[in-house]
């Protein structure tokens, strides 16, 4: 009596494990410092909660369309129509439990067992095995610190085959915070456009940039939009985490499919969550960028911070919230992996810290500073101590 082949394919996450160790040291009174969760520290604002409060006393208690309310979808193509100048009509959107649930959709829609999926490398920890769960093949992509994390035509090329059928792209991404510049993104889609492969654009974190350009990739032509689907969702700009709302955009008919399997897996998001949806897309950005230039001093401090760190060198990230410092010259026996290094801090310091590995780049750490600049200084100044 076993479980079936496929959950065999699954690696637990190492970025929710060591979160969880830290959260179990919490709770057995020790002091530690956590800079591995993903996720603001901000308390959603206030219009997102009233809006939800509202939706129950209107009595919003019953199922929705399983893509979601034609209020949440109309509002999100009017929003993705000013931000990027992109066209999608209900029809091409579907509202999900979170980005992750949009992306995992996606791939189920698009991947056959065997089809190749290239992902640029370092990569958040859930693309590898949301594709392997779909049939995929994982097609790991370097992305050098040489070239600030970005994914590079010239990288991209060297990797596509005739089995290539999806790329996935994260920018700005999770761990390394790189921007991909417009040039680049532009080569990509010729590669895209020529090989006749899709793309998942995750712009989850397209809201949290500093200084650069966020290039929304469907906005590039309409024929790069017939072979993309757009993912983004309201836990990272409108820290709405806890809540669980994500959306997908792209060609109408593989938008009914995902709607399809969705509606025979988990139906529609939470109905008072969507309404709550609705109110966040309306928020001015002015909201935002205030959260945004509270996280750009944290960065600045953070970066300055491990750079003044023997052993460690860290690039300036133009997005997210997260650092992927070069550890490498703080390993040595009994620390010699970032993983062991990982350990090591947590048990030493009392910080937490995710390991490069769990990314696919040895040799880095994950440091989120999404947390507050206290505990940014007193963090530092432990590792410091530590190594």
């Amino acid at each position: 009596m076993d479980i079936a082949e496929r959950m065999k394919l699954i690696t637990p996450s190492m970025t929710l494990a060591i979160d969880a160790k830290a959260k179990k040291l919490k709770e057995e009174g020790v002091d530690v410092l956590n800079f591995g969760a993903g996720e603001p520290d901000f308390n959603t604002p206030q219009v997102i909660c009233d809006a939800a409060k509202k939706g129950i006393d209107a009595g919003h208690h019953k199922y929705t369309a399983a893509a979601g309310t034609l209020e949440l979808r109309k509002a999100i193509g009017q929003y993705l129509n000013q931000q990027y100048k992109v066209q999608y009509e209900p029809g091409d959107i579907v509202v999900s439990g979170g980005a992750k649930h949009s992306l995992y959709n996606a791939f189920l829609a698009l991947v056959n067992p065997g089809d190749e999926v290239l992902i640029p490398s370092p990569y958040w920890v859930s693309y590898p095995e949301q594709v392997k769960f779909a049939g995929g093949v994982p097609v790991y992509v370097e992305c050098s610190e040489a070239d600030e994390f970005k994914l590079t035509p010239a990288a991209l090329k060297a990797k596509i085959t005739s089995k290539t059928k999806v790329l996935i792209l994260n920018s700005p991404s999770n761990p390394t915070g790189a921007v991909v510049g417009r040039k680049a993104m532009e080569g990509i889609a010729e590669l895209a456009l020529k090989h006749k492969f899709w793309v998942i654009s995750d712009e989850i974190y397209a809201k949290l940039i500093y200084g650069e350009e966020h290039v929304c990739f469907p906005s590039l032509s309409k024929e790069v939009a017939a072979q993309t689907i757009l993912v983004n969702g309201m836990s990272k700009a409108y820290a709405m985490t806890g809540w669980r709302l994500g959306y997908a955009a792209g060609p109408s008919k593989i938008m009914k499919s995902i709607a399809d399997f969705q509606s025979h897996s988990t139906s529609n998001a939470t109905a008072i969550v969507q309404d709550a949806g609705v109110a966040a897309l309306a928020m001015p950005d002015s909201e935002i960028q205030k959260m945004v230039e509270v996280f750009r001093k944290r960065r600045d401090m953070i970066v300055d911070g491990l750079n003044a760190i023997p052993g460690i060198k860290c690039l300036r990230p133009a997005g997210a919230f997260y650092v992927f410092p070069n550890v490498k010259g703080l390993l040595k026996p009994g620390r010699s992996n970032s993983m062991e290094l990982s350990e090591y801090l947590l048990e030493k310091a009392k910080v937490a810290l995710t390991p490069g590995i769990a990314f696919g780049a040895e040799g880095y750490m994950r440091l989120s500073y999404a947390t507050s600049e206290k505990g940014i200084q007193e963090g530092l100044k432990r590792i410091k101590e530590a190594v």
